[in-house]
């Protein structure tokens, strides 16, 4: 059984400050949807979080320490429930569409949604943010999945040569059609009924590729 999905650690602060920090990154969330990375200022922050510029420096001492920080805090509430199937006494194939329906879900939902904008939109210029990003988001969840295809595969169950290749291409797979453009901002229908047969083609489709005894020489 792997362990529990890790999170980048967050400070251990006692409740009031703890409080003040969300009410924070609370109003970060909301300046950097509105404005973006570039757009926003320290001065928009603080007052959206109603809190002076002063008490805002004292938690985060730079806006890039105060978006690492809201990415972190994203990752450390998304990923657990991601990865929730894994814990869960199911067959790998349910295993698998129980993964990709809550990876599908969670990349069309609010937040991540506001995330991926910024950071296509001002990589080129903060190539610190995608890194930051992609560590704290898409890598830990590729690195998490990779590890249960690697003990599936030690038991048997599937074959899987390269797992975190794998990994990636099933997260891939799991922004087929509605994910694309969601992001684009375009109609697409993104109903429970919907994002679950999405899931359970994408598993399909990767079960094929990785099912033990299947001859690979002519892949």
């Amino acid at each position: 059984m792997l362990p529990a999905p890790s999170s980048p650690a967050l400070p251990d602060l006692p409740g009031a400050s703890a409080a003040k920090r969300q009410q924070i990154l609370e109003g970060a969330a909301r300046i950097f949807a509105a404005h973006g990375y570039e757009g926003a200022s320290m001065s928009q922050i603080a007052r959206d979080a109603g809190v002076s510029k002063g008490t805002l420096y004292n938690y985060f001492d730079s806006k890039a320490t105060l978006f690492s920080a809201f990415v972190q805090q994203s990752a450390c509430q998304n990923l657990p429930r991601l990865f929730e199937p894994i814990g869960e006494k199911r067959t790998p194939e349910e295993t698998l569409v129980g993964i990709a329906t809550a990876m599908i879900r969670l990349t069309v939902s609010p937040v991540p949604l506001m995330l991926h904008r910024i950071i296509v939109s001002e990589a080129a210029a903060f190539p610190h943010l995608a890194e930051t990003f992609w560590q704290n988001g898409p890598q830990k969840a590729i690195d998490i999945f990779a590890g249960w295809l690697a003990e599936r595969t030690r038991e048997g169950v599937l074959d899987v040569p390269d797992p975190v290749l794998a990994a990636e291409l099933f997260y891939a797979l799991c922004q087929t059609r509605i994910t694309g453009r969601k992001r684009l901002q375009l109609p697409v229908e993104s109903d429970p009924a919907h994002i679950e047969a999405i899931a359970r083609l994408a598993v399909r489709v990767f079960l094929n590729s990785f099912q033990p005894g299947r001859d690979r020489t002519t892949a």
